[in-house]
């Protein structure tokens, strides 16, 4: 919290009046990471004419988000490993946390949104199941996807493979899968 303070130019009180401790900073940093994740996808998938490109559009707008604003991403995907579920289950959630609940719940809507849509518009089969299921599922992999082209990029080129063709080629198995 003191390297908080001082790169924020601020007093440590300061600090603690808005923050309780580290892991509520955190939580308050996903938070915005979330809203701002969740707006990049509602302007990636704006003028689509289907379904199936929001949902293309969407995972590309992820990709470029973890590249663009990896302090974000990191964020999210630190948030995102740790548990809280069952766990949660019986325990007072606090605010920070029930905060990023919701703005993860908006940000999965969207995804839920551009499956329902292209069920509708005929762009996506309709015998996927559960859309909400199915953007969880979605989600895994494009978050896999991002963290090995990351992690792994330089293995991968060295093995022959661009990092890019490996996202696209990624990208239309599961638009593939996707469509009737």
């Amino acid at each position: 919290m003191d390297q908080v303070a001082r790169r924020g130019r601020l007093s440590r009180a300061l600090v603690y009046v808005y923050f309780k401790d580290k892991a509520d900073l955190h939580l308050a940093l996903v938070e915005r990471a979330l809203d701002t994740l969740r707006l990049r996808f509602d302007s990636a998938r704006a003028d689509k004419v289907c379904g199936i490109d929001e949902i293309e559009a969407i995972g590309r707008a992820y990709v470029a988000f973890s590249r663009e604003m990896p302090h974000y991403y990191d964020a999210c995907a630190r948030y995102q490993s740790h548990a809280c579920g069952d766990a949660c289950a019986d325990a007072v959630i606090p605010p920070n946390e029930t905060a990023c609940m919701s703005a993860g719940h908006r940000v999965h809507e969207t995804l839920v949104d551009s499956l329902n849509r292209g069920v509708a518009d005929g762009s996506i089969r309709n015998d996927l199941g559960d859309p909400y299921v199915t953007a969880l599922a979605l989600w895994a992999y494009t978050h896999g996807v991002i963290q090995i082209a990351s992690s792994k990029g330089g293995q991968i080129e060295h093995e022959g493979v661009p990092v890019q063709r490996f996202i696209d080629h990624s990208f239309a198995l599961v638009l593939r899968s996707l469509r009737p």
